[in-house]
């Protein structure tokens, strides 16, 4: 098989784990029974021993394939067009309280149906388990076959008829026009045979009741602006990758995918970072899924209240909050498109990363200002984070970008650390809670001078990276958006127009597209290149929206800005993490915090220009 572009796939899922399909019908990417369990199929990461579910026509040289998602849902459709025939793949995965088809184990339903002519169609199912580490036991059985693995357990149900090749299975199969073929891949308990297949009518039973629940979820939505389209379903990619046990949002359901092709910028991110809260609340509330937006909350506060023997947080958390994400190497992994290692488990849960503290206080300020009051056992939990936050944010750390070169005075460290004292006063000052006001106050108003001074650079006219360098770096950009800065301030307007330089002039932008930071300029302990980083491109959006309110020609730009970058979605309406030169995808796929940074760029933009109006 062949690699696919990282943008040429869609996602499927359930809310406990995911499934990467591509334009060609092929499952390369799922793991069972979480987001973060071992791969059974991980052919996006080698793609001669990953393991693959693939169902197309059998002469893929003479198929178009094009794919999109049943509106407003995550029902996820491929279409095999070719001169004599064509054929529909419908993907999903059963949800819902309501649904007969739901169970304890994770289910994938796949129907094929020809539209129009006859056409000649293959099914390849080759798991591959434990990221290809483990050998597994094929058997077939009636109405399909069974893959046992020392530690996991897969069927394949269908009356359609399987032949083992290579200790996986195929079938070469016909369909005529208006014939449906259902294949149910299902998470077996070792002593479970892989189930019943479904009858035609049971399928189209599953499929109605999924398509029913994710109607009705979006229909909560309260977003009526002007991208609706795209705001709905970066909602939409969002949900799928919440793990409702816990309510916890995994970075990306992906692994591995590399930030530069051949590169070494290769990252597990099916755990949750501590710095999306704030942008998770926020989205959530405004956008009205208020249970989702608590579910996320109450796990943000069980973390949050098991803090490290110093009193510090992680910066990141496994979806059921465990502490320990130790990172290894799978050598014996291609990795995509030879991009090595291939990494899971995250050793920069081990980092010192300051910002944290900032986003976490400013997802409880806004989840106290707009959705449920915290109470006074809460706000003691919340002070002894922020005296902690008092009394350290004078170290130097990894920063945000989880560098690993050596820790720095980073500014955007420094800011968020300042954005915890400031919340944390608000908060207190609204509610009358009790505060030691003058310490909070002088922690505060120290940084604030102190960036002022050593972040600022009066040559560049621009805040910089880390103090005494020369580089600039997209996430501070944030310090006009938590109000550190008046986007009127002149200091504010130089900043922006040293961003808007291209990367040849010292700045940051290419094409509208935003780098985070230069590369060459950056000690971040790592070789090769990146593309431009998707979520810094929608924060500087999100900042010329804000300046937009004085200057009508930055509300222009942020407006071409914004819509020339959701050009850069794929097919489907999904971003990875990065846009490559070619306006590839590169990165972990589908990514929450571009999604986040959508959906909030999109409201504030919405909100400016009808004030304009």
């Amino acid at each position: 098989m062949a690699y696919q572009s990282i943008s040429n796939y869609g996602i499927i899922g359930d809310m406990r784990s995911a499934a990467l399909v591509s334009l060609q019908g092929s499952i390369d990417w799922l793991c069972v029974p979480r987001f973060d369990s071992p791969s059974i199929f991980a052919a996006i990461l080698d793609d001669t021993k990953g393991g693959y579910f693939r169902i197309g026509p059998a002469d893929t040289e003479a198929s178009n394939c094009k794919q999109f998602y049943w509106p407003s849902t995550n029902v996820l459709v491929t279409r095999f067009l070719q001169s004599t025939a064509a054929a529909e793949l419908t993907d999903f995965m059963p949800v819902g309280e309501a649904s007969s088809f739901v169970t304890s184990n994770r289910q994938v339903i796949r129907r094929i149906t020809v539209v129009r002519g006859r056409m000649k169609l293959r099914l390849e199912c080759r798991p591959a388990f434990n990221y290809a580490r483990d050998t597994h036991e094929t058997k077939l059985i009636a109405d399909g076959a069974e893959f046992h693995a020392p530690n996991a357990h897969v069927g394949l149900a269908t009356r359609v008829p399987l032949h083992i090749e290579n200790n996986g299975v195929i079938a070469d199969f016909e369909l005529g026009v208006g014939e449906t073929a259902t294949f149910v891949l299902r998470e077996l308990d070792h002593a479970t045979d892989c189930g019943f297949s479904l009858s035609e009518e049971e399928a189209e039973t599953a499929f109605r009741e999924t398509v029913a629940f994710w109607r009705t979820w979006l229909s909560q939505s309260v977003y009526r602006g002007r991208w609706r389209e795209m705001v709905d379903r970066s909602a939409l990619v969002l949900k799928l990758l919440t793990y409702e046990p816990t309510g916890a949002i995994v970075a990306a359901p992906t692994c591995s995918l590399p930030e530069g092709i051949g590169g070494e910028r290769n990252w597990d991110y099916r755990y949750t970072w501590l710095r999306d809260s704030a942008f998770t609340i926020f989205a959530l509330l405004r956008l009205g899924f208020t249970r989702e937006a608590h579910d996320f909350f109450t796990f943000l506060g069980d973390v949050a209240a098991r803090p490290n023997p110093d009193g510090s947080l992680q910066i990141m958390y496994g979806i059921d909050g465990r502490h320990d994400l130790s990172e290894e190497t799978l050598d014996h992994l291609d990795g995509y498109r030879g991009s090595k290692p291939v990494r899971v488990g995250n050793a920069a849960y081990r980092q010192l990363q300051l910002d944290i503290y900032g986003e976490v206080m400013d997802a409880i300020y806004v989840f106290d200002r707009h959705g449920f009051p915290i109470g006074y056992d809460g706000w003691l939990k919340i002070s002894h984070i922020v005296d902690w936050v008092a009394a350290n944010w004078q170290r130097e750390d990894e920063g945000i970008w989880e560098v690993r070169g050596g820790q720095q005075h980073f500014v955007y460290s420094k800011l968020m650390c300042w954005v915890a004292l400031d919340r944390a006063l608000k908060i207190a000052e609204r509610r009358s809670f009790p505060v030691d006001n003058e310490h909070w106050r002088s922690a505060r108003d120290a940084i604030y001078h102190e960036i002022m001074t050593k972040g600022w650079n009066a040559e560049l006219g621009a805040f910089v990276q880390r103090y005494d360098s020369n580089t600039l770096d997209a996430s501070n950009l944030m310090m006009i958006l938590t109000f550190f800065l008046s986007p009127a301030d002149a200091r504010a307007t130089s900043f922006l127009d040293a961003i808007l330089r291209p990367p040849s002039q010292g700045g940051l932008v290419s094409n509208s597209l935003v780098y985070r930071y230069n590369v060459e300029k950056t000690a971040d302990g790592l070789s090769g290149e990146e593309g431009t980083f998707n979520i810094c491109t929608f924060w500087l959006v999100d900042a010329l929206s804000h300046a937009g309110r004085y200057d009508r020609q930055r509300l222009e730009e942020a407006r071409l800005m914004f819509e020339r970058m959701i050009g850069f979605s794929n097919h489907l309406g999904l971003f990875a993490e990065e846009t490559g030169p070619s306006g590839e995808g590169l990165g972990n796929f589908p990514q929450a915090f571009t999604h986040l940074a959508l959906i909030t760029a999109a409201m504030h933009l919405d909100r400016t220009l009808g004030d304009s109006a």
